[in-house]
């Protein structure tokens, strides 16, 4: 084993890969060899290979569905496939330890790992933990989570609370340049809105129905996800990105207010900058149920307002932002309890003391 090279392995979405993001730049720095197992076309792949110092390795994998589909038949074959193929690229690299964040593509990773007899340090960004990660969770050394609530359903030997890691460069954002890249002026203030990686149809249209009222107070960078940008619109003060990667941290410092899905990672991010959120969680019709609980819980605790997808109207919409612009000042003073400093600290601790 090589105890100066690491693995890291997550994706489907960008939550599945923010965390791996936020690590990397660490064992950069101390001169560590980096491995990546991602999918082929999936977003990891992208995020990743642009990276100094990481090489990507793509697997076969298949997706773990909640409903009937003919592709169900061949899943698990890609996965049996995607699991040789993670055993031969873990014994040629010989990493001393496997972090997960999880995802489908993951599971194969895991399993190899395993027999590899590799350890793997698995973590868990959601309130409750997602298929992926329970079927990974037995062949895991030591399991990660980021909300408190998340310990009641992970095994107490070898879970910990380590709370949200946030990519550090998100803190060294600049104002002034996030306005210029997006277009922006100092008159209004500024509304994000993020639909996830993959783009929320819905609200993209209901947002776009709603520009007359909502341009009124606020100046709106819409990110809406890949081919979703309506080039036919041009209203002054709203500018749209299918995505946006190295000048995120500045268009997150020209940021006053979010409206976004309610993905675990994202919303930490928010709150580590303190930005007052409108979420609107991905339906049960669409997804585990995740997102519902993870907004209810920051709703809980005064640290977003939630507006649920099936009640989601242009009306609906323009009200509940110009409540959150009412409530925002109470809304971050209550974010100032929130302490993210010490998570990243604590899981490379961690990693230091389970691999080989």
């Amino acid at each position: 084993m090589n105890t100066k090279r690491i693995l890291f392995t997550g994706g489907g979405t960008a939550g599945h890969v923010i965390v791996n993001l936020a690590l990397i730049p660490y064992y950069q720095e101390k001169g560590w060899e980096i491995d990546y197992i991602g999918s082929h076309n999936g977003i990891e792949r992208d995020l990743i290979t642009s990276l100094k110092g990481v090489t990507y390795h793509p697997i076969s994998t298949g997706k773990l569905r909640r409903y009937i589909s003919k592709e169900n038949i061949k899943d698990p074959f890609k996965v049996l496939k995607g699991t040789m193929q993670a055993y031969r690229i873990i014994g040629k690299r010989k990493p001393s330890v496997i972090f997960s964040k999880g995802g489908f593509v993951s599971v194969p990773v895991v399993a190899a790992a395993k027999l590899r007899g590799v350890p793997t340090i698995i973590h868990e960004s959601d309130y409750t933990p997602g298929l992926a990660n329970k079927l990974s969770i037995p062949f895991a050394k030591k399991v990660l989570a980021t909300f408190p609530e998340t310990m009641q359903y992970l095994p107490k030997d070898k879970s910990e609370h380590v709370g949200a890691v946030i990519r550090e460069e998100l803190f060294q954002g600049n104002r002034e340049n996030g306005l210029k890249f997006a277009g922006l002026t100092k008159e209004k203030p500024v509304l994000l809105i993020m639909g996830g990686s993959g783009g929320s149809q819905k609200i993209n249209e209901t947002v776009r129905n709603s520009l007359s009222k909502l341009l009124h107070a606020f100046q709106i960078i819409h990110i809406c996800g890949k081919e979703k940008v309506d080039h036919s619109i041009k209203e002054k003060g709203y500018v749209q990105f299918e995505y946006i990667n190295e000048e995120l941290k500045d268009i997150f410092a020209a940021t006053d207010f979010v409206l976004s899905r309610a993905g675990s990672n994202a919303i930490f991010e928010f709150l580590a900058l303190r930005i007052p959120m409108l979420l609107i969680p991905l339906s049960r019709a669409a997804s585990r149920g995740d997102q519902i609980v993870n907004a209810r819980s920051f709703k809980n605790k005064n640290y977003a307002q939630v507006l649920e997808e099936e009640e989601l109207t242009e009306e609906k919409l323009v009200e509940e932002l110009l409540q959150l612009k009412k409530v925002a000042p109470v809304m971050m003073d209550q974010m100032k309890e929130f302490k993210s400093e010490k998570a990243r600290d604590r899981v490379i601790e961690i990693i230091k003391e389970v691999r080989k």
